[in-house]
């Protein structure tokens, strides 16, 4: 292999894990490091204010544009699947949540047959990466990681609206959803500091870049993995205003694309199912029938409701003082509205007695959900997301063709099992009964959707069908493992070939019951001690 130059390692993907990596793995000095993103700098100042999240989730400059394939069971519709690319990744463009999920989830992990991947064992990484502002003394947390984390300032007083209509109902308060066990209604954090969004590239890239022996390659496309000899050598890129060229690797290259991403590297490279690389145009390398399958995320509905009353967040002419004052209080003082992530609460419980630990998560919009890159709602209105924490339909990604531009094929097969609806149906009464209770009756919402005629279970089921989206949150598609069919070893080493390992929420065998952007934050900080051949730290006793 011919190489225009040469590293020790090369990350390709500079969202959240692949920023972790770069400073993790270059930070002693001894290793040359490249780091490589299709993306540009993360300039855009939508990314950095928090509540500009649904308009930066949808600029086709700094996001991918997927959507997946007709989905059978949601009457053919295809639904947007954004990935973020840019500096820091999906995590540029997210909704700032910082959320680990339950315990649990993550010792299933271990016993799916991925050692050292219990939560006794993966919290030290989570508190190596974090510096919690409000429980940084807390034992489940961190407070001299590079990723800062903070409650909202000055939330809005709907959230206190939702808390006292969940308690009526028999919902505890929750303080900290980031502790085993952690259920009810609650405030949650996020990756916010002083009124900006905290990102991989801003809290672990950015004190970095000046390293002499790390090198940042953006706006370059990552064609495929050169693989010779049943080792990785190196990466072919594309950049965008340049020819293709060549990165060596001496020691590996590590595949931080994300759920869609990794694989399509993989596929690309001729890693994957041998059937379906020929018939895209890819010679086979390494047979791995399961590179891009596992494909699942957290399914999701919206209740929305219109009020007249001015408190949620929203632009109407009764408000605009107040947005003006909002407006000047964030440019002068990074405070007011603009600094939260607007998704302020949530709710955390089963979806029946009998589930074994909660399956739900009610997210609560302090604002009408917004359809268009305004960042700022028109109107008055609050809303909830019914989402399934825990699905069991599973889907895949594949090529489309060889080109490395072409979108991929993504197909998560929403409720491929029917049973991932009625968590949903069970959870849309319960959203019901929360702006029923007497808290919310001063507001005289008038819901808009689904509205008052949707009643039955199946006219609740029939609305699912036409209005249940992702959450955004996909995983699994390179799934890690003990078994021989897993796509990774537990080292997140590629089976079949050496020096190649998948550091992302690609490598996820089973969703966790929380937002994805921390535990991929986690799985780079363990990829590092892997990489490096560093011991683990000692597990925390739980």
């Amino acid at each position: 292999m011919q190489a225009d130059e040469t590293f020790d390692y090369v990350i390709a993907g500079a969202g959240s894990a692949g920023c972790v990596l770069a400073n993790r793995l270059s930070e002693d000095g001894k290793h040359r490091v490249c780091l490589i993103e299709a993306g540009g700098p993360d300039r855009h100042p939508f990314i950095h204010i928090p509540a500009a999240v649904g308009a930066i989730l949808q600029n086709p400059h700094v996001q991918w544009g997927f959507w997946t394939e007709p989905q059978a069971h949601l009457n053919g519709r295809k639904l947007p699947t954004p990935r973020g690319r840019v500096l820091g990744g999906t995590g540029a463009i997210n909704g700032m949540v910082y959320y680990r999920g339950q315990a649990e989830d993550y010792d299933d992990w271990a016993e799916m047959g991925c050692d050292g991947w219990s939560y006794s064992e993966l919290l030290p990484y989570f508190i190596r990466s974090e510096n919690n502002l409000d429980f940084g003394d807390s034992p489940w947390h961190g407070d001299s990681g590079p990723m800062a984390v903070s409650s909202i300032r000055g939330v809005n007083p709907m959230n206190g609206v939702y808390a006292r209509a969940a308690g009526t109902l028999g919902i505890p308060y929750c303080e900290d959803f980031n502790v085993p066990g952690a259920h009810g209604v609650g405030l949650r954090q996020g990756a916010i500091r002083n009124g900006r969004r905290v990102t991989s590239a801003t809290a672990f890239l950015k004190p970095a870049r000046n390293r002499p022996n790390l090198k940042v390659i953006s706006e370059a496309l990552v064609r495929r993995v050169v693989i010779e000899q049943g080792r990785a050598t190196g990466v072919e890129i594309e950049p965008e205003d340049g020819p293709v060229q060549t990165i060596a690797a001496n020691a590996e290259v590590i595949l931080c694309g994300g759920a869609y991403g990794s694989p399509q590297m993989l596929m690309l490279s001729g890693v994957g199912d041998p059937q379906e690389l020929t018939d895209a145009g890819v010679p086979v390398l390494t047979g791995r029938p399961q590179v891009g399958k596992n494909l699942h995320d957290h399914i999701a509905a919206q209740i929305k409701v219109r009020t007249h009353d001015t408190r949620p967040y929203g632009v109407s002419l009764r408000t605009l003082p107040r947005a003006a004052w909002n407006l000047l209080e964030y440019v002068f003082a990074r405070r007011g509205p603009l600094a939260s992530h607007v998704f302020e609460s949530h709710i955390v419980l089963k979806s029946r007695p009998d589930a074994p630990r909660p399956d739900l998560q009610f997210p609560f919009w302090t604002m009408l959900p917004n359809a268009n890159m305004f960042p700022i709602p028109f109107g008055h209105g609050y809303a909830i997301s019914v989402v399934n924490n825990c699905p069991d339909s599973r889907g895949q990604v594949s090529l489309a063709n060889a080109n490395p531009r072409e979108s991929l094929r993504i197909d998560p097969n929403i409720y491929g099992d029917p049973e991932d609806m009625e968590p949903i149906v069970r959870g849309f009464r319960i959203a019901r009964d929360i702006f029923a209770a007497e808290p919310f009756a001063e507001f005289k919402g008038q819901e808009l959707a689904p509205g008052p005629e949707v009643q039955s279970d199946d006219e609740i089921r029939a609305w699912l069908r036409e209005a249940t989206a992702t959450t955004f949150h996909p995983v699994g598609t390179c799934r890690m493992g003990g078994d021989a069919n897993s796509v990774l070893d537990p080292q997140l080493r590629v089976r079949g070939v050496q020096g190649l390992r998948v550091a992302d929420a690609s490598v996820f065998p089973k969703i966790m019951r929380g937002n994805t952007n921390a535990p991929s934050v986690m799985v780079a900080e363990k990829a590092a001690d892997l990489i490096l051949g560093r011991p683990a730290p000692a597990p925390v006793s739980v």
